[in-house]
C-alpha cells in the first residue's frame, strides 16, 4: 500500500484541511489509543482528524514495559475476559497486523518452593497457553516448559543457585512502543486521516449542550484553528480528567495515574539467554531483553504531580535494584544503569487506594452529545478500545457506517516484510550494508526500510552509523524528520530512536550530529540547532538531577527545572 509521509509540509496541510470542512470524527490525543481510534475511523470511510499537543506517544505510550502480553498475573485475579482479549490481540499483532514490530520474547519464572508452587504456577501458565491457542492466535509462540534448577541455571547463569528450586519458561511478545504508535499514525494517514502533532486543543466548540469541534493551537507556528466535527473522541489517557474539564461537565468516571519506572542496563551486566519475571510484594518485576540491553521494571505507585514529565526518584531506582539483586549472582549497581524512564498508567479510579488494584479494564462514555471519552485499558488491547470508541461515536453520526475492519488491516511496513526478511542477505549485498544493519532496519521499518535505503542511495554518508550511538544509521535521523513527524531533537533521540535510554551519556554526545541531520529537512539555521541541542542537554541534566532526589516531590521539582518546549 502507499505509505503516508509525515513531514513538515504534510503537517501544515493537515491542520489547514481540518479547519476547512467539518470532519466526521476528530480524535484528541496521539498515544496508542488515539492513533488506533483514528485508524479505526479512517478505515470505516469516515473523514477523520487526529491532533496531539506534544509528540506522538510522548506520554504513557512511549514509556511502557514494551510488552505485548496477555497479562499472566490477571489470571491469578480470575480476570479471564481481559486475558482472553489481550491474548487474541497479541496473536493478531504477531501474525497479521505488525509482524515487523512485534516479536516473541521468552521469560523464565524462578520457582522458590518445591511441589506446590510448580503445580500452582504451572497450571496458570498452561492455562495461559491454552487460552492463546483456543483463540487460534497462539501458533506463533512456543509453548511453556518446565525446567529443573540445573537446566534453569544453564538458560540463565545470572541467577543465584539459592534463588530457585526450578523454573518455568513461557513466551510473550515485545514492541518498541513509541515506534508502534508512529506507525499507527502513518497508517491512519495512509487511509486518509488528517494528522498533526504539536497541535494543542485549548477548548471545545459548543452549540447548546452539544460539542461540535475543538479549538486547536499550532504550538509550532502559533496559528489558531477551529476544527469542527460531528463527533469528538477524547483519548488523552492520564489527561482525561483535564480534557474533560474543558467541557465544563462532570465526567462519568475518573482516571488516576500510577507511576512505573524502568532501568536500562547493558546486555553484558546480566548473563542470560531469556528474560525474567519475578514476584515482588506488590506486583511483578520483569527483566526484558532489549537489543544490546536489558529493561528492568517496573514500580507501581500513585502519582499526582506533573503528568507531562513524571520523575523517577532515587528511591524508585533503589527499589528496582534491590528486588532484581535479590536473585542475581552478580548484583547491579547504579554505575550499571544506562537509562531510566518513568511513565504513567491511566487507571480507572476504583474503590481501593492501592493503584495496583485499580482497574486495567477500559471504558467508553458519551458524557455530552458530540463527545466520546475512552479511558483505561492496557497497551496490548488498544485496538479493542479504539473499536469501542468509534462504535460509540457512530451512534451520534447521521449516516450508515461500516463495521470495524482493523482486525484485518496490517500497519504500514507489514506488507511484504517477511519476503524482504528472507531476502535480507541480497539486500545487504545490493546496498553495501552489513546484513545485521539490514535486519535492524527491517525490524524497525518493515517494508518501509526501502525508503530509508533510498535516502542512503542518494547520499552514501547517511549509511554511516551515528558516531556516539552506532546502533543507528544517520539516515534514520533524517527519515524521522522527513517521514515520521519528528519536529524536535527530543522527538528523535527519545522516541523515533531510543538513544536517550540506550547510552550512558543519555544521547547528549549524539545531539549535535542528530540536530545537524534534521536541520535541512526542518529548515533550521545554526541558531536553531544550538537551541535544540541546549534544550536537550538541559532536559537530560534535569532528569539526572531528579534521579538523585529522595522522593517524588523533590524529584518532580528537579525535573521541572528544564523548560518544557524549545524556545522559538
Amino acid at each position: 500500500m502507499r505509505t503516508a509521509i509525515l513531514g513538515p509540509t504534510q503537517r501544515a496541510e493537515s491542520l489547514a484541511s481540518m479547519a476547512e470542512r467539518e470532519l466526521d470524527v476528530l480524535v484528541v490525543g496521539g498515544g496508542v489509543v488515539g492513533a488506533g481510534t483514528a485508524l479505526d475511523a479512517a478505515t470505516r470511510g469516515l473523514s477523520t482528524g487526529l491532533v496531539e499537543a506534544r509528540d506522538w506517544a510522548s506520554g504513557t505510550s512511549s514509556r511502557s514495559s514494551k510488552l505485548i502480553h496477555g497479562g499472566l498475573r490477571y489470571l491469578e485475579m480470575l480476570d479471564f475476559a481481559l486475558v482472553r482479549e489481550a491474548l487474541k490481540e497479541r496473536g493478531l499483532l504477531l501474525e497479521r497486523l505488525a509482524p515487523h514490530l512485534v516479536r516473541p520474547v521468552p521469560f523464565l519464572y524462578p520457582l522458590q518452593h518445591k511441589g506446590w508452587e510448580r503445580l500452582y504456577a504451572g497450571s496458570g501458565v498452561a492455562l495461559y497457553d491454552a487460552m492463546s491457542m483456543a483463540r487460534g492466535h497462539g501458533r506463533g509462540l512456543p509453548l511453556h516448559r518446565h525446567l529443573s534448577r540445573r537446566h534453569a541455571l544453564r538458560v540463565a547463569p545470572c541467577l543465584k543457585k539459592e534463588a530457585l528450586v526450578g523454573a518455568l519458561q513461557y513466551y510473550d511478545a515485545q514492541v518498541d512502543d513509541a515506534r508502534f504508535v508512529a506507525t499507527l499514525v502513518r497508517t491512519a494517514a495512509a487511509y486518509g486521516a488528517k494528522v498533526a502533532n504539536r497541535a494543542r486543543v485549548t477548548g471545545f466548540l459548543r452549540e447548546g449542550e452539544r460539542v461540535v469541534g475543538a479549538r486547536v493551537r499550532d504550538v509550532e507556528g502559533g496559528g489558531e484553528y477551529e476544527v469542527r466535527a460531528q463527533q469528538v473522541v477524547n483519548a488523552t489517557g492520564v489527561w482525561t480528567d483535564d480534557t474533560q474539564a474543558m467541557v465544563g461537565e462532570r465526567g462519568q468516571f475518573h482516571v488516576r495515574a500510577s507511576k512505573g519506572i524502568h532501568l536500562v542496563v547493558p546486555k553484558d551486566r546480566i548473563h542470560s539467554t531469556t528474560g525474567l519475571i519475578l514476584r515482588t510484594e506488590k506486583s511483578v518485576l520483569f527483566v526484558i531483553p532489549w537489543g544490546r540491553h536489558w529493561i528492568v521494571g517496573t514500580t507501581d505507585t500513585d502519582w499526582d504531580l506533573d503528568k507531562a514529565h513524571p520523575a523517577a526518584s532515587s528511591a524508585d531506582i533503589d527499589y528496582l535494584l534491590e528486588h532484581v539483586n535479590s536473585v542475581l549472582a552478580v548484583p547491579l549497581t547504579r554505575d550499571d544503569v544506562e537509562g531510566v524512564y518513568a511513565g504513567l498508567r491511566p487507571l480507572l479510579a476504583g474503590e481501593s487506594d492501592a493503584t495496583s488494584k485499580l482497574s486495567r479494564e477500559h471504558t467508553v462514555a458519551h458524557p455530552v452529545p458530540g463527545l466520546v471519552v475512552v479511558a483505561g485499558g492496557k497497551y496490548t488491547t488498544y485496538r479493542v478500545m479504539a473499536k469501542d470508541a468509534v462504535d460509540e461515536a457512530v451512534h451520534g453520526l447521521d449516516l450508515r457506517v461500516a463495521d470495524c475492519v482493523t482486525e484485518d488491516t496490517p500497519l504500514v511496513g507489514a506488507e511484504g516484510y517477511r519476503a524482504l526478511w528472507n531476502a535480507r542477505a541480497r539486500i545487504a549485498a545490493r546496498t553495501g550494508l552489513h546484513t545485521v544493519r539490514v535486519e535492524h532496519l527491517l525490524h524497525r521499518y518493515g517494508s518501509m526500510a526501502e525508503e530509508v535505503l533510498e535516502l542512503i542511495a542518494s547520499d552514501p554518508s547517511l549509511g554511516e552509523p551515528l558516531q556516539a550511538a552506532d546502533d543507528y544509521l544517520r539516515a534514520e535521523i533524517t527519515y524521522a524528520a522527513s517521514h515520521e513527524g519528528a519536529r524536535h531533537l527530543d522527538d528523535v533521540l527519545t522516541r523515533r530512536t531510543r538513544i536517550s535510554i540506550e547510552t550512558f551519556d543519555r544521547g547528549t554526545r549524539s545531539a549535535r550530529e542528530a540536530a545537524e541531520l534534521m536541520a535541512p529537512v526542518l529548515g533550521w539555521d545554526e541558531d536553531r540547532i544550538e537551541r535544540e541541542v541546549e534544550h536537550y542537554e538541559k532536559r537530560v541534566e534535569a532528569e539526572r538531577e531528579s534521579q538523585r532526589q529522595p522522593d517524588d516531590l523533590t524529584a518532580d521539582a528537579a525535573r521541572l527545572g528544564a523548560p518544557d518546549i524549545v524556545p522559538l
